[in-house]
């Protein structure tokens, strides 16, 4: 891979590039990332072949679709806090974007999406029950890979995968009558985003060997990200353009996805009559039946919605999760590892722009 290939995909993974790292050494840290993340996406491509032909085909769809590899990305540089790239942490972060791209084929079952990183999603193409067993299949092959890394992967992978499963369970069920609906979604949001990102960072401590006192650092730089990260993607959604998501602009409200813009503006509904009627106008036109949707309407809905205060109150929430990932670093020792996790935060608020 040449010089400019690295740094493309370093960018295109966490919005790092060659300014960033000005001396030798930290170039020869940028190039260490991208020697790991070559590693990782040839074992990838390795770990998610099956002998069955349509398991085979299933399995990869996605991965071959595209992604960021942000997960293993993270690894990565966390790993460079220890020992860095050993077979180890190449095996862990193998594991880890196997666990996010399973998870994937789950939520748009239970999402009904019809697009998944710019391509028909996996149950519009073999249907539902193969979408949902090809994620069970890839779960199972990355506990069998964090099998091989011992007993601290093997805990971590379970509580993970269990925070993954109550994160879906509440987002499914919805706040209880006594609940906080934004406490309830962002406490969604930090079980199925921001738990996955988290345990991706540790394992990059825990198999480099790293002092163990980083990984409590790393842990919840990791979950305050991942929030963050999603709260600008409920921001994205209501933009004029899917190229970022690879989903339709409204997508997540024309499902009845009740993200935080939504219940910001469902909370400025009990005072304001202005956002009472923008409210009504939402939510009957996403929960009329099918054929009798006035798209003109709703399509004027969101964008009044991308356009309302609401919106920019969703943008400051996420930068409070930001910059709270930030200070979280603070035990980490100054260098290129802090400096690029610090950017990545900045990089994730500017993506909404």
């Amino acid at each position: 891979m040449t010089p400019a290939r690295r740094s493309n995909t370093l960018s295109s993974s966490l919005g790092l590039g060659e300014k960033l790292f000005a001396s030798s050494d930290e170039r020869r840290f940028a190039e260490a990332i991208e020697e790991g993340l070559e590693r990782v996406e040839a074992g990838l491509l390795e770990a998610m072949s099956f002998a069955d032909e349509i398991a085979d085909v299933t399995s990869r769809y996605l991965l071959e679709a595209g992604g960021k590899r942000v997960r293993p990305v993270l690894t990565l540089l966390a790993a460079q806090l220890g020992e860095g790239n050993n077979d180890d942490v190449i095996a862990a972060a193998q594991s880890i974007e196997i666990t996010h791209v399973a998870s994937l084929y789950h939520d748009d079952v239970m999402d009904e999406a019809e697009m998944r990183r710019g391509v028909p999603t996996a149950q519009n193409v073999w249907g539902n029950s193969v979408a949902i067993l090809t994620g069970d299949l890839l779960f199972a092959r990355a506990s069998r890979i964090g099998s091989t890394l011992g007993d601290r992967a093997l805990a971590l992978q379970a509580e993970t995968f269990e925070r993954l499963c109550l994160g879906q369970l509440h987002e499914t069920i919805g706040p209880r009558v006594d609940d906080d609906p934004i406490e309830h979604y962002l406490q969604v949001l930090a079980d199925k985003t921001g738990s996955l990102i988290s345990a991706a960072a540790q394992v990059g401590v825990i198999f480099s060997n790293a002092p163990e006192e980083y990984r409590p650092a790393v842990a919840a730089f990791g979950e305050r990200i991942g929030i963050a990260f999603q709260l600008i993607d409920d921001v994205i959604d209501l933009a004029g353009s899917g190229a970022d998501t690879g989903k339709t602009p409204g997508t997540d409200l024309r499902a009845g996805v009740a993200t935080l813009p939504l219940l910001y503006l469902r909370r400025a509904a009990e005072t304001d009559p202005e956002a009472a009627g923008l409210l009504r106008r939402i939510e009957l036109d996403t929960t009329s039946f099918a054929g009798e949707i006035d798209e003109a309407d709703l399509t004027a809905a969101i964008a009044e919605l991308r356009a309302h205060p609401v919106t920019q109150q969703t943008l400051e929430e996420a930068r409070r999760w930001s910059d709270s990932a930030v200070a979280a670093l603070a035990p980490l020792p100054e260098g290129p590892v802090k400096k690029a996790l610090t950017k990545f935060a900045e990089t994730i608020v500017e993506r909404s722009k």
